[in-house]
């Protein structure tokens, strides 16, 4: 039987998982958080070097950081935008390592398949009695199997980039050119640097991303003169592709824009528009790569920064409903329509709108909005607070709005969301 004695499963120890664990052991609730990496927000280690486009305010859980406050924290500048470095340190560690917290995590803990225990999803009879079973594979090679009366899964989308191809499916030849393709926004400055350093460098990608990987290629091409940057985008250009500018609501996502539109116009990179990729040639020369019978290249590099999906083979043997399209819940699926929605314009929503058919199971943080990029933190605090008032019996509190979004139409960064 689900045994209330079972803790709830929280799957990822990034800013919203960490979060969702604050709430449930600030409400008496036992839980236990697993994460693959062997450091928590392990996927943000990946991009320390990028900074946020949200201040420190909008990136921080209120009962988070009552429970960091009352140990004694040092706060940062509420006003300031920290590096997802620096959000790491300054608050994601802090948050992890204090004793009631600390005591839930299991790193190196890779959740591989999720079911109810005893009953794959076929069955009916009984299962909703059944607790949830999670197979967690260890780093050191071992495994178990650990139940649960409930599962939060927070593992976020970073682990699972899109692929080249326009199409949604790789690009014909690209598994095989992956020695020399990097997914999402390399560190060109510090760690990368070599990589990219006197190279041909292709990136992919028309949204923040990619911006911040340019404008970082822009600043070693100063500095490594052999440096050679092509851009290429599958769209045609328009007058809002580099932001709002100076109207931007958010100082730094705007200067960023501007900054891009510089690069482009001072004719020190190439860009391709129209460029829907179908294929790419590997040879010793280098990767070529095509758009039907178009073809640019040979490059010695290229960086993908085409966004995100979730990985939605952990829920195989649970009944999980998502929209055909956005590969959200489908009743939050309209609210995150990146069609229709930027950032700014999702409204605050909570247990009504994450639910499944399988009761118990909730999707939270980057991972619930599907292949959006809408993504506010502040929302996905506000998801696992109504989540976890849901679980702990206060159904009134988990269908209040408790969250008043900023006007500002705010992004969490210019690269991968803060999850």
């Amino acid at each position: 039987m689900n045994s209330p004695s079972l803790p709830v499963a929280v799957i990822g120890a990034g800013p919203v998982g960490l979060a969702a664990a604050a709430h449930l052991v600030s409400r008496g609730e036992p839980a236990i958080v697993l994460e693959a990496g062997p450091t928590p927000a392990a996927n943000i280690q990946k991009w320390a070097h990028v900074r946020t486009f949200s201040a420190w305010r909008e990136n921080a859980d209120a009962v988070a950081r009552q429970m960091l406050e009352d140990a004694g924290w040092q706060a940062p500048d509420w006003n300031a935008a920290p590096t997802g470095g620096e959000f790491i340190e300054q608050y994601l560690e802090p948050l992890a390592n204090l004793p009631a917290i600390h005591s839930t995590l299991r790193r190196g803990a890779r959740v591989t398949g999720i079911a109810r225990f005893g009953y794959d999803n076929m069955k009916s009879t009984g299962r909703d009695a059944a607790p949830f079973a999670l197979r967690v594979s260890y780093a050191d090679g071992s495994g178990e199997t650990v139940l649960a009366r409930a599962v939060i899964d927070a593992s976020g989308t970073f682990a699972t980039p899109n692929p080249l191809g326009a199409s949604g499916l790789p690009a014909e030849g690209e598994e095989a050119a992956a020695a020399r393709v990097f997914y999402g926004i390399p560190d060109v400055l510090g760690r990368a640097r070599g990589r990219y350093a006197g190279k041909r460098v292709l990136v992919v990608g028309a949204g923040h991303s990619a911006f911040n990987a340019l404008i970082g290629l822009s600043v070693l091409q100063r500095e490594e003169p052999g440096t050679a940057l092509t851009w290429a985008i599958r769209t045609a250009p328009d007058a809002a592709m580099f932001g709002g500018g100076t109207a931007d609501a958010l100082p730094l996502r705007g200067a960023l824009g501007l900054t891009m539109q510089k690069l482009v116009d001072s004719g020190k990179l190439t860009f391709v528009s129209g460029f829907p990729i179908t294929a790419l040639r590997s040879a010793d020369s280098g990767v070529t790569v095509l758009s039907g019978d178009r073809e640019i290249g040979p490059f010695d590099e290229v960086v993908c920064a085409t966004g995100f999906r979730p990985d939605l083979s952990l829920t195989r043997e649970l009944r999980v409903e998502l929209d055909p399209a956005v590969e959200a819940p489908p009743r939050l699926a309209p609210l995150i329509d990146p069609n229709v929605h930027s950032c700014g314009t999702v409204p605050p929503h909570g247990v009504e709108q994450l639910g499944h058919p399988e009761p118990g199971f909730y999707t939270v943080g980057m991972k619930s909005y599907g292949r959006a990029p809408t993504f506010l933190m502040l929302t996905g605090y506000e998801q696992v607070r109504s989540v976890v008032a849901e679980l702990t019996g206060d159904h009134e509190g988990a269908r209040e709005v408790r969250l008043e979004l900023p006007k500002t139409g705010v992004c969490n960064s210019g690269g991968p969301s803060l999850d």
